[in-house]
């Protein structure tokens, strides 16, 4: 797509992903498109454009005569999720790290400076959820392929979403996002070994502090 269309489509992407992601629109809910033209200030056509991507990336369903509804979250879809994950954002993670985040060098490096401000209020619970998926975004940009970063989008949002059911359950999400420090710091440093097993342990340390509460 492209035109003045496809960046409000995009708009509206970004913003009902993000919804879905965080559970701010609660999973079984239905989309309301007249409510949500009217919150998102956007046309009828940006938005079903967006639902279309919306639907492809599994975030949500569209029933004939009944509507468009946020999918249900497959926490019994963990295992194979993760399988996928920790085999591919290690390799992203040494993708970036052998380019020194290329393009998006000072992306990284301003999360960096970002990150060793934050306070623990400011990592509580969804905020730290936030944050986490925004350091793997950028390290998946950082990597400068498309279609890994694609793939690594999806299974990380769908992962994310398992995450939101069991936050309020999990007690050390501090310490998961203190490692982005030293991942982003390997990735700017060109240390490809360094970037990669950080990555593989943060992936694997996420799916058994799920597997403890759920």
């Amino acid at each position: 797509m492209t035109g003045p269309t496809a960046s409000l489509a995009e708009q509206a992407f970004q913003q009902l992903q993000d919804r879905l992601i965080f559970l701010d629109i609660a999973p079984g809910l239905p989309l309301n498109e007249a409510r949500l033209s009217v919150e998102l200030e956007l046309g009828r056509t940006p938005l079903r454009e967006a639902i279309k991507r919306l639907e492809s990336e599994h975030l949500v369903v569209t029933y004939p005569r009944r509507g468009t509804f946020a999918t249900p979250v497959d926490i019994t879809a963990l295992s194979e999720i993760s399988q996928v994950r920790e085999v591919l954002e290690p390799l992203a993670a040494r993708t970036a790290a052998a380019r020194r985040g290329g393009r998006e060098r000072e992306q990284l490096e301003a999360l960096v400076q970002e990150l060793s401000t934050l306070s623990d209020d400011e990592l509580r619970q969804d905020n730290a959820l936030r944050w986490d998926l925004h350091v793997h975004r950028a390290v998946y940009a950082a990597a400068g392929n498309a279609h890994l970063q694609a793939t690594l989008e999806r299974y990380s949002n769908l992962a994310t979403r398992i995450w939101c059911v069991a936050a309020d359950r999990v007690p050390q999400l501090r310490g998961h996002i203190d490692i982005h420090t030293t991942l982003l710091r390997a990735v700017l440093d060109g240390d490809e070994e360094t970037a990669t097993e950080v990555m593989r342990h943060h992936v694997q340390d996420f799916e058994e502090q799920i597997r403890q509460v759920l």
